[in-house]
């Protein structure tokens, strides 16, 4: 089996999901969600780490979590490890409980750890389990609206803190940054991305490769390495769109605005700057393009041409 990437240092951000063995049940009573809940803490108690926010779903959980002591690897082993042990007491059961090794995408705090809180605690309305995420018992969002008092091993103050105003106004503000992503009003906000392991900016990406990436690593072994080191830049998508359609500089723009949209994670202002286009433009026009490939079988192959160029087939939106 390859082996995933991991990137650890004192002060990582990670999004980590563990799934279930074959997708079966990981939580089936409250005790064992309250006995989960009990191995953070105590993971934050050995080894330091700071839990941002989590939510648990019935067959895998999500997690946002710091490491300042560079060491999520220990923190992983303990907490999935201990948690199996109890789980398979408890249920009269052997063997493997999780899938394989758990995912860690390293994020770009300053600039997507409000976007992705709101993306774990929306996990259960995607799934259709509630309505509104408050309904849902098993996240940390009742603690980040002021529902509950927060537990002293969860810390809501640091995605609190981009929101401003006194513990009050943060909690409302929050709630209302959580459900304009539920009405689909939220045009400022960053388009998240995945490159690989990595969530965050063109020149977060590149430091990490600069400062953690091995150039010696086996990309056979690693096979994320691979998208790392060929991901294209906004300038890159420029380049090859516009040489293939000189001719055509109306559909290249739509193009080059589509694919930075989808693929480079870039907030829709900074888009718009490369393109001469409001942050709404941006948004209306990817929205429009995106409708348009459904039914323009020429146009979608165009873009499948530039998406093999380019690499985007390891980029995950």
């Amino acid at each position: 089996m390859a082996r995933p990437l991991r990137i650890e240092y004192p002060g990582a951000f990670y999004h980590v999901i563990s799934r279930g063995n074959e997708k079966k049940e990981i939580f089936k009573t409250r005790r064992d969600r309250e006995r989960f809940l009990e191995y953070l803490e105590s993971a934050v108690n050995r080894y330091g780490a700071v839990i941002h926010c989590y939510c648990l779903m019935v067959n895998h959980y999500h997690l946002f979590l710091e490491t300042p002591e560079g060491n999520l690897s220990k923190v992983m082993q303990y907490l999935n490890g201990a948690y199996t042990i109890y789980f398979n007491i408890k249920h009269c059961r052997s063997g493997h409980l999780l899938q394989g090794r758990y995912k860690a995408f390293l994020v770009e705090a300053d600039t997507y750890a409000l976007e992705l809180s709101r993306y774990i605690h929306l996990n259960p309305v995607r799934a259709e389990i509630v309505s509104f995420p408050e309904d849902y018992p098993w996240s940390s969002y009742h603690a980040y609206i002021g529902r509950h008092n927060a537990p002293d091993w969860l810390n809501i103050y640091f995605l609190q803190g981009f929101l401003g105003g006194d513990e009050k106004q943060r909690c409302i503000k929050y709630r209302d940054f959580v459900k304009d992503r539920l009405a689909g009003d939220d045009p400022n906000s960053s388009q998240p991305f995945f490159v690989s392991t990595i969530l965050g900016s063109e020149d977060f990406v590149s430091r990490i490769k600069e400062k953690h990436l091995n150039p010696e690593a086996n990309s056979a072994e690693v096979p994320e390495l691979k998208a790392l080191r060929s991901r294209p830049t906004i300038k890159q998508i420029v380049g090859t769109v516009s040489g293939r359609l000189s001719e055509d500089p109306k559909l290249a723009k739509k193009i080059m605005v589509y694919l930075s949209h989808q693929y480079t994670g870039e907030k829709l202002n900074v888009i718009g700057e490369h393109f001469n286009l409001g942050v709404s433009g941006v948004s209306q026009l990817s929205r429009r393009f995106s409708r348009q490939l459904k039914c323009d079988h020429e146009l979608k192959k165009l873009i499948d041409v530039f998406v093999r160029e380019l690499n985007l087939s390891n980029v995950k939106i």
